[in-house]
Parts: structure tokens; C-alpha cells; sequence
């Protein structure tokens, strides 16, 4: 009995070591992170976002922040862990060690007198016939009694001197620390033990794999349905319009499970009316095209009608159910926009090449999306490639206020920027009427637009002169970002947009004359993402030294160059591809941000790729290309079919310039003979 009663208080003991060892750690983890954890980036100060309350910290969202479910499962695993140790304490206090001179108030060692005299004096306290209370008669009789007869009786009293214990020395026990009923085979006991055998030791694990497994197969590691993949795998296509690219972002499986009301009717109908000049439908067949949409699948129209409300920044007008269905849509679409760049930039045809035009169609939606603007205001006119759109996303400013300062011959953003403080406020306070507080505003989100700048960008065959056709080719290229506010890590102005967003950009390595993408890298500037980045830095330009051949101290100071020049905004674009075929390209390297409009980057590569020149003749090779040059009318290049794009009026990307005579199966040769780099920003008028 006395072995099974040590067992049921030795198993609480077990159950607190257990959760311990797991629990304390994570504990520590998770303290030290938060500790750790910078305050977030710097974001917008302008008055539109201040009133978007998307930043404000109130009593309300820092404790939906803290509640989650992770921190309330840790609270609620520490409420257990507390509770079995204040369990422990109070049955280690009733189940005490046998001492019978504290028990008789006695100091060890006392006399027989000593002993006979405490024992008279505890008598009268506790004695049944003294005390009519059931505990004291339990004491006396349990406790009183027993250490006087072990004191009094001279075999007892010695074998508690010298063992310890007034039975003598005490056999080793030892037993498991579980409940007694759980160790009992017999009846019932023994269904209760096989039960939590199973249960903890195999069903547990068992309903945690499945889920898991469950959860993988369905979903990437972006947290992007695989079934949404496969839809954009299949649907993008080489020359698919930046507008066109809206029909293929809503097919995501994730867009598909937004619920379907009844009630959602009538104001949907109503939507359409205030977004239909955004769907580009043909006005000759009006009828035909709205009942075509309206043909759609139900979540497909409910999407793509709550996209164009947010772009056109009538989500005011919507009701509380689909304004949250706009939430859930807009949060879930800078995750999708990077899966369908990523989907555009993917190897499909024979030379391993991606396609530029969607793409940019992809990078140009996420921005349209992130500032609220709508993707007919991107149509080129009025001196700008971009149209009105870079405008728009300043605040305070519409179409009527772009066509005020147009007659100031401020007709793109870039000359917007360059212009001084005070010019900028005396040129809107007088075409547009802006107050001082307006124009405050706009000097604020113009800080903190970055500036993006292209540098070094070069290809070669590291440790060969040339480029031969089947060489692997290192890219490389920085970065560079400024801000005004000389703050690299910051977040966009996008007071419509309802989440926190950082920046992310693209760099790509393509073709504009024949579509295609040889190359293509993300970027971040976060301060997150420094260490990381300096880290695949220094690893990169080792390798490349060492190849070289060049010694341990040139290899230092270029890793030390480096790591200043990534402390100071830049980023390392380095990768390997296969060069293609002989001839000489037209590349143009891109830097596309994802957040805002008009602060794109690139920069023109001329690339001369060589014949395949047989061992040992690599230097004759080059020469013998060169001398003997190339015809142009001998240029080479393969049939595909080309998507149909008829019968609707699209908006032309920025660069859609360098886009209209592409050749989409093939990399256009020109007579080019060196490796030259030539910068221009992506907002220039070409």
C-alpha cells in the first residue's frame, strides 16, 4: 500500500518533468526572440495613412496580437505546470518522514524524562478522553503514540538511532511513476491502461503525421495551394497582356473557397455597375460580354469584382461581408501575385528561357494592387509610359489634379522627383491648390520612395576570355537602393492596402526583343534579410576568387568591399546559366519593385555569344567569330503560335516600347561584338 500510495504522488512528478523539458526551452526561445525583435520598419507618416489606422497599435489589436493560438496554448500549458507543482507541494506536506522527537517536540538525543513529560504534555492536548475532535484522535493515536512507544521501548529507540527507522533497516523499493489504477491489470484498470498506451504513445503521433501530411500535400511551402500552381502553370502564356494577367490571378484554388451568399447578390450587381469600364468588355457586343462574365463561376465574379472595387477605392461602398471576403482576398494576393511571377519566370521552352511579358505583367498588378490603383490608369499618353498611375498613389492626387500640373509640363513622376522641395510645393500649391498640410503630405511619401540603381552588371565564363555557346555563364550585378529619409528598411505608402507590407524586388535578366527571361533573382532589402544576404555574399565572391586564382588577401578585401556595400542598401545578383546559342544579344537587366509604381530599374547588357570552338583553340575560336562577323539577314529563328489578343483595348506596360516586335521563341541575333553595360532608369520615356 505504502508503494502505491508513493507511486500515485511520485506520478505528478513525472507528468511536471516532462512538460519541463519541453516547455522551459520554448519559453526561453520565444522571450529571447521578442526581446531580440526590432521595432518594425519605418512606415509612412503622411496623414491618409495615419487615418488608414492600419499602424495604429490599439488596446484591441495588441491583444489579438498577443492571444494567439500558440501564446495562449503556452499560457495554458505554464496554468498546468503551476498547478501540479503547488499538487506536489501540498501532498509532499502530508506525507512526511517518521520523526518521532520532532514529533514530540524534542530535540534528538533527549532523555527518557524528557520523552515521558512531552508525551504527558501532548496527551492532554490530544487524548480522545481531553479532545473530542476525530483529527485529534486520529494524531494522537497515528502519530503521538507510535514515536512515544518508539522512544520508550529500548530496541525501537535503537534501531531508529542507527537506521533511521524504529522497524530497523528498510528494504529498496522501487516503482514506476504512474497511478496505481493504471497498474492494475485486472477489470477495468487494464482497458484504462491499454487505452492510454494506444492512445498517447500511438494515436497521438499518428493523428499529428496525418495532419501534417495532409497539410503538405495540399499547400507549398509559401503556404500557396498546389493546385493553384498547377492552374497558373497551365494558364500563363508567352504573350499574355499585362491587363489579361487579372484572369489568370483570379483562378487561384484559395479564391475559389470564399464563400457564396445569397444575400451578396444585389450589391455585387451594384458593384459591376460602379467597376464595368475596369473589366475591359467590348462595347460593341456590351450585352453579350456581361452575360459572358456573369457566366463565370460565382467566386470568380465575386473575386475579381471585390479586386476592381479595391482598385478602384470603392471598397467604402461594400458590406461588412464582403468587405471582410475583400480583406481575406486582399491578404492573400501579394502571396499568389510572387507565385505567378515565379510561374512566368519558370523554363519553358527548349533553351531553359522564362517569359518576359507576363512577368511584368505580374510585378505590375501586385503594385496596382498594394497602392489601390486601377490597371486602365497604367495606359501610356501624355508623355509618360506609365500614364497617370505613378500619380495616383500619391496622396491627395486624382486624374484632374494629373492633368493641372501636366500643363506645367510635369508629365511623369521621375520629373516630379527630380524637382526641389520648394518648387514641388509651389508648383501644387498653385496648379492644384493644395493646402500646406497637402503638400506635406506628398513631400512625406516622396522620402520614402526608393531609388533604385543597377551597377556592374555583367556576364562571363569565369576563368575563360569569351563566351562560347553551352558555357556556364556567372550573372552578376548590385543593387543599390536609396530613400531621401536615408533609411533603407522601410514600409510602402499604401494606405488602401489594409496589411502591413514590406518591399520586395525582382531582378531579371531577359530579352525584350524576343520575350525572353534568361535569368531572374528576389530580392529583399529588410534588415532580416541582411545577414543572410551578406553571408550568400561572401560565399559567392570566394568562390569566384578562388577560381580566379587570386590570393587569400585580394579575396578578403573584396568580401570586406562587400559587406560595406550591402550595410549601405546594396544586394549581390549572382547565378549561372547555359548561354545559348551563337550570336549577339540585346539584354536589358530589370529591378521591378512589387509596392511601388515608377521606381523601376534597368539597365541595357550587350552580350556576344561565340561559335563552340574545339579543345584547346578557345582563343582562335573568338577571333575567327569575330573576323568573320554575322549577317543580319541570317537570322535565325523558330515558329511557335502566338495567344490571340484581340478584341479588347489594353493599357501598354511601361515597357511595352521594347515589347511590340518581340519574337516569342527565341533569342534575336545581332551584330554585337563587346560586353557593354549602358544604365537608364525604367521610368525614362524611350
Amino acid at each position: 500500500m505504502a508503494a502505491s500510495d508513493e507511486n500515485n504522488s511520485l506520478f505528478p512528478i513525472f507528468i511536471l518533468t516532462i512538460m519541463a523539458l519541453a516547455l522551459v526551452p520554448y519559453t526561453i526561445v520565444k522571450l529571447c526572440r521578442a526581446a531580440t525583435k526590432k521595432t518594425k520598419n519605418m512606415h509612412c507618416q503622411c496623414s491618409v495613412c495615419i487615418r488608414s489606422g492600419k499602424y495604429h497599435k490599439s488596446v484591441v489589436k495588441r491583444v489579438s496580437n498577443f492571444l494567439t493560438c500558440s501564446n495562449l496554448t503556452l499560457l495554458l500549458l505554464w496554468v498546468v505546470m503551476t498547478f501540479l507543482v503547488y499538487y506536489i507541494r501540498s501532498t509532499s506536506r502530508e506525507i512526511q518522514v517518521f520523526e518521532p522527537f520532532s514529533i514530540l517536540g524534542l530535540e534528538p538525543g533527549a532523555s527518557d524524562t524528557e520523552i515521558k513529560k512531552a508525551y504527558r504534555r501532548l496527551s492532554i492536548q490530544y487524548h480522545p478522553d481531553k479532545n473530542p475532535d476525530p483529527e485529534a484522535h486520529k494524531y494522537f493515536v497515528e502519530f503521538i503514540s507510535k514515536a512515544y512507544q518508539a522512544l520508550t521501548d529500548p530496541i525501537s529507540r535503537e534501531n531508529f538511532e542507527k537506521y533511521g527507522h524504529p522497524d530497523g533497516r528498510q528494504g529498496f523499493q522501487m516503482g514506476i511513476a504512474l497511478p496505481q489504477f493504471l497498474l492494475n491489470i485486472n477489470g477495468a484498470s487494464g482497458g484504462i491502461l491499454l487505452f492510454w498506451i494506444v492512445g498517447v504513445c500511438i494515436l497521438s503521433p499518428l493523428v499529428v503525421a496525418v495532419i501534417y501530411l495532409s497539410r503538405s500535400s495540399k499547400y507549398t511551402g509559401n503556404n500557396v495551394m498546389h493546385q493553384t500552381l498547377s492552374a497558373y502553370y497551365c494558364l500563363m502564356k508567352p504573350s499574355l497582356a499585362p491587363s489579361k494577367v487579372m484572369d489568370v490571378f483570379i483562378k487561384a484554388a484559395e479564391y475559389m473557397e470564399i464563400p457564396i451568399r445569397r444575400v451578396d447578390d444585389e450589391p455585387l450587381q451594384k458593384l459591376f455597375v460602379l467597376v464595368r469600364s475596369e473589366l475591359n468588355l467590348d462595347s460593341k457586343n456590351i450585352k453579350q460580354e456581361q452575360a459572358k462574365f456573369w457566366k463565370q463561376h460565382p467566386a470568380l465574379v465575386k473575386t475579381q469584382l471585390l479586386i476592381q472595387a479595391h482598385l478602384a477605392r470603392e471598397s467604402a461602398a461594400l458590406s461588412p461581408t464582403l468587405l471582410g471576403d475583400l480583406k481575406r482576398v486582399l491578404q492573400l494576393a501579394p502571396r499568389l501575385a510572387e507565385e505567378l511571377m515565379k510561374m512566368a519566370v519558370i523554363p519553358r521552352n527548349a533553351q531553359g528561357l522564362g517569359w518576359l511579358q507576363p512577368a511584368i505583367g505580374a510585378v505590375e498588378l501586385s503594385q496596382c494592387i498594394i497602392q489601390a490603383v486601377p490597371l486602365n490608369s497604367r495606359k501610356a499618353g501624355g508623355g509618360s509610359s506609365e500614364g497617370i498611375a505613378p500619380f495616383l498613389q500619391l496622396p491627395h492626387f486624382s486624374e484632374a489634379v494629373t492633368k493641372k500640373i501636366a500643363r506645367k509640363k510635369v508629365r511623369s513622376l521621375e520629373v516630379l522627383r527630380s524637382m526641389t522641395p520648394e518648387e514641388r510645393a509651389e508648383l501644387l500649391s498653385q496648379a492644384a491648390d493644395f493646402s500646406p498640410a497637402e503638400v506635406e503630405d506628398v513631400e512625406r511619401v516622396l522620402e520614402m520612395m526608393p531609388t533604385l540603381t543597377i551597377e556592374e552588371a555583367k556576364c562571363e565564363t569565369e576563368g575563360e576570355e569569351g563566351i562560347q555557346e553551352g558555357d556556364i555563364v556567372t550573372v552578376h550585378a548590385w543593387i543599390k537602393l536609396d530613400r531621401p529619409i536615408g533609411s533603407i528598411d522601410a514600409l510602402p505608402h499604401s494606405p488602401y492596402y489594409p496589411f502591413p507590407k514590406d518591399e520586395s524586388f525582382w531582378f531579371l535578366l531577359a530579352d525584350s526583343n524576343a520575350n525572353n527571361v534568361w535569368f531572374s533573382q528576389k530580392l529583399s532589402f529588410t534588415e532580416e534579410e541582411a545577414a543572410a544576404a551578406i553571408t550568400a555574399a561572401s560565399k559567392a565572391i570566394e568562390e569566384a576568387m578562388e577560381l580566379s586564382g587570386a590570393s587569400v588577401k585580394e579575396t578578403n578585401e573584396a568580401v570586406r568591399e562587400a559587406i560595406d556595400k550591402i550595410k549601405s542598401g546594396s544586394r549581390l545578383v549572382m547565378g549561372k546559366l547555359q548561354a545559348p546559342a551563337e550570336g549577339s544579344y540585346n539584354l536589358t537587366c530589370y529591378c521591378l519593385c512589387d509596392s511601388w509604381i515608377g521606381c523601376d530599374a534597368k539597365t541595357s547588357l550587350k552580350v556576344k555569344i561565340l561559335k563552340r570552338a574545339r579543345a584547346g583553340l578557345r582563343g582562335s575560336g573568338s577571333a575567327v567569330a569575330e573576323e568573320g562577323g554575322e549577317d543580319d539577314g541570317g537570322v535565325e529563328e523558330e515558329e511557335d503560335e502566338e495567344a490571340e489578343e484581340e478584341g479588347y483595348d489594353d493599357y501598354g506596360s511601361e515597357y511595352s516600347a521594347e515589347d511590340e516586335s518581340y519574337s516569342p521563341n527565341g533569342p534575336a541575333r545581332r551584330k554585337d561584338k563587346n560586353l557593354d553595360s549602358h544604365s537608364s532608369s525604367g521610368s525614362d520615356e524611350e
